[in-house]
């Protein structure tokens, strides 16, 4: 997530009913593995932060439709260097607001780094 085209960047403005793209080089000395994108709702200011920067958040709310993303992705075996390019389909119709952008990374030994920025989902109108 620190290449040059690595997307999405922390604070990045996604809009629902559109998709955005998923960029990330990963990296292992031996062997990867696999890796998960999970995006949820952050909507009551919760942190799971590995970045600096921190993002200006809405007011808390209560979710009604929240964006709930959850997939996992195998990297072909014998691979030590990968370069994640993935499209992400927001629904038109899910809650605007706060939400994390999260990358778990498993290695073939079983070892697990964790990326995470923060998104907000707004309307192309807003």
């Amino acid at each position: 997530m620190n290449s040059g085209d690595a997307s999405p960047l922390n604070c990045a403005v996604i809009y629902r009913g559109e998709s955005f793209p998923f960029k990330a080089i990963f990296t292992d000395n031996q062997e990867l593995g696999s890796y998960n994108i999970e995006i949820h709702n952050n909507f009551d200011h919760h942190s799971h932060s590995t970045e600096n920067e921190e993002c200006e958040l809405d007011s808390k709310k209560e979710p009604v439709n929240p964006f709930i993303y959850n997939k996992d992705y195998v990297i072909p075996t014998g691979e030590t260097y990968f370069a994640a390019d993935n499209i992400v389909e927001v629904p038109a119709d899910v809650d605007t607001g706060d939400y994390h952008f999260m990358i778990r990374l498993t290695d073939k030994a079983g070892w697990q780094a964790l990326k995470a920025v923060s998104i907000k989902i707004r309307d192309k109108n807003e």
